[in-house]
């Protein structure tokens, strides 16, 4: 699919310098950014959902071990 980014000349910039310094090409980048981005925020999701699962089944073993 395909999408228009609009970007500041500033973030443009920071875009193109990194392309280069890796040399490959801005949208290169760009794309492995988002799916850097997307994953860590899926990852995040997951651990709060542990961290709910584990609050809400052991909720009574983490008080005592909170006033142990």
């Amino acid at each position: 699919m395909a999408m228009t980014l609009r970007l500041t000349d500033e973030e443009t910039e920071l875009l193109r310098r990194r392309a280069e310094a890796e040399q490959r090409s801005m949208q290169d980048v760009a794309r492995a950014a988002v799916r850097e981005y997307v994953g860590r925020r899926d990852h995040d999701d997951e651990v709060d959902q542990a961290a709910a699962w584990v609050t809400g089944n052991f909720r009574d073993t983490l008080d005592r071990l909170g006033r142990a």
